[in-house]
């Protein structure tokens, strides 16, 4: 069996709640993603990296790239938590945006994180609010996925976490 580890950052706690779950799975170690830690994936035959997409971003993605050839050679997948439902047409853009170059072979797959108004910093929520503001003023029937979920939570609470959103990357760990 291949040892392996799962780095993640989390900034609200559902990403951190998927790499528990691929823990528990998998067998592997867990921790959070640091500098440290991704100098210690070296060690390991199999690196699973999960991430919260922010505003389009991925959450600890600069610390990925600047691993990169830490893991080469390393059965190395990405698991992206957004609170939006799955898109394609927005999954393939966010995949083309980040995973270029040398990126571009490193398996990416996506869960529905989880969503709470109360727990999220001032900036955050602020920069939601003015969001939702400006989407107030279009047609919903013009709205792309991401913006139904944000119009639809509004300031309450949701979780969509699932283990079901893990079994691809298990199964690809797991031949």
């Amino acid at each position: 069996m291949a040892k392996g580890i799962i780095l993640y950052r989390s900034k609200y706690g559902a990403t951190k709640q998927y790499a528990k779950w691929l823990q528990e799975a998998l067998g592997y170690d867990c921790e959070q993603a640091t500098g440290a830690a991704f100098r210690r994936a070296g060690e390991y035959d199999a690196v699973i990296f999960c991430g919260a997409i922010y505003a389009s971003g991925l959450k600890g993605f600069s610390l990925l790239r600047k691993n990169a050839e830490k893991l080469r050679g390393k059965r190395l997948a990405v698991f992206c938590v957004g609170a939006s439902p799955y898109d394609e047409t927005a999954f393939s853009s966010f995949r083309q945006r980040h995973f270029s170059g040398e990126m571009a072979q490193i398996p990416v797959f996506y869960g529905r994180g989880a969503w709470n108004t109360d727990e999220m910093t001032v900036v955050d929520r602020t920069l939601c609010n003015m969001l939702r503001k400006s989407l107030e003023k279009r047609d919903p029937a013009t709205y792309e996925p991401w913006m139904q979920a944000l119009m639809s939570v509004r300031d309450g609470k949701a979780d969509w976490t699932d283990r079901a959103y893990l079994e691809p990357l298990i199964a690809y760990f797991s031949n």
